[in-house]
């Protein structure tokens, strides 16, 4: 009887040490799992302590014209989220890939697209502002309008010039087919398709001097592009486009001598891996795309920390998106010391992608993500951690 007992406290006093260790403090799902597909969720955090968050939701996905931006509110001291409510609505367009943030004057931003003829090269970038959004329920909007990029002569030029200074691929060559970086070069002097088709996904990067740099990407032409605005966010022009094989959806953080860097989804040649870009003038232009050696098959979500260190929230695996991984590194990405699984589902069934990532002040890490586990039975999925409990 004393060995059971003595084996009953052992285990009950390493499970509590266990949890009393795990960085991840809070864990819920914002509404009941549900058939219908919900996807691209964008949280922010605002100045009186409660949380929004964003997602698409409908029918299916660009192909559904039921797809609207859905949201929620978690009251300050509050653990359960409201029931979701409208955020945007094109009718019979579907709308997807919402993105939340507040610029250095308090105002509320939602970006996300209106997918045109149901293709994603199509799309058009919608926002809208607020600066009621206290109460409960949805923001009162105050503005509506569309961004409008018109990318010149310039686009053609460094598309062409970023192609030509990459290592040659030979991968998929046939005497008879056109080679891929030919096809994406003369793509680029077509004036319509380098106005339309792009698409948000991530949070941008504020300046303090009221630049905001939108990182968006084309599946037309399968490389990103930076939507940037010198006022604050009342008027937008785009940058120069970041040339590789496939780096799409970018995820943008600023190093301690002012540059940035992006991380990139890979939606080119394999083996798939995270694609990585430096600007030196604050988003206007960029570096050919390199791979990294991080594997990844789904999304990429990056962030500068108070202490200085980096995080990183991605599928890095390459062969789904089973597993969520937290990685912080703390020499600005050269590498990756730190790593936790905010989702590792070992059956491979599950589906956890599309992550939003911020930091409040307390320190706190606050994520949602996509939330698909099986038999489709979707929804949006919220964690917080503690990231001191993982580099400590």
């Amino acid at each position: 009887m004393k060995i059971k007992l003595y084996v009953f406290f052992l285990f009950f006093s390493i499970h509590i040490v266990q949890a009393q260790t795990s960085p991840v403090l809070q864990q819920t799902i914002i509404f009941p799992h549900q058939e219908k597909h919900v996807h691209g969720s964008s949280i922010v955090s605002l100045p009186n302590g409660d949380f929004l968050v964003a997602w698409f939701q409908g029918s299916g996905e660009r192909t559904a014209d039921d797809v609207k931006i859905m949201g929620a509110r978690l009251k300050k001291g509050d653990k359960t989220w409201s029931e979701p409510f409208l955020m945007a609505d094109t009718p019979l367009i579907p709308d997807c890939n919402p993105v939340l943030f507040l610029n250095n004057q308090g105002k509320l931003f939602l970006t996300w697209i209106a997918v045109q003829a149901n293709l994603w090269e199509q799309s058009i970038i919608r926002f809208k502002t607020s600066v009621d959004y206290n109460k409960a329920g949805a923001p009162v909007w105050n503005w509506q309008d569309n961004i409008l990029l018109k990318p010149d002569k310039k686009f053609e030029e460094e598309t062409a010039a970023k192609f030509k200074s990459m290592p040659e691929s030979t991968i998929g060559w046939a005497g008879y087919a056109p080679k891929y970086d030919e096809m994406i070069v003369e793509a680029s002097k077509d004036a319509t398709k380098r106005s339309i088709g792009w698409m948000t996904r991530i949070k941008p990067l504020l300046f303090e001097n009221g630049r905001i740099v939108l990182p968006l990407y084309s599946d037309g032409y399968n490389f990103s592009l930076m939507a940037i605005s010198d006022d604050n966010g009342e008027t937008w022009r785009p940058s120069l486009p970041v040339i590789g094989r496939g780096p799409i959806q970018p995820a943008l953080a600023r190093k301690k001598n002012g540059d940035i860097v992006a991380l990139m989804r890979d939606s080119g040649d394999g083996p798939t891996q995270v694609h990585i870009s430096e600007s030196a003038d604050q988003g206007e232009t960029w570096k050919a795309t390199v791979k990294t050696d991080i594997p990844n098959t789904a999304s990429v979500e990056l962030l500068v920390l108070q202490d200085g260190k980096w995080a990183f929230l991605g599928n890095d695996i390459g062969d789904g998106r089973y597993q969520l991984s937290l990685r912080i590194s703390g020499d600005e990405g050269k590498t990756w010391k730190w790593k936790t699984f905010i989702e590792n589902d070992l059956s491979k069934k599950g589906s956890y992608s599309y992550p939003s990532l911020i930091q409040t002040k307390d320190g706190l890490l606050h994520m949602t993500y996509s939330h698909h586990a099986e038999k489709q039975k979707k929804t949006i999925k919220y964690v917080v951690v503690d990231p001191k409990k993982i580099t400590n």
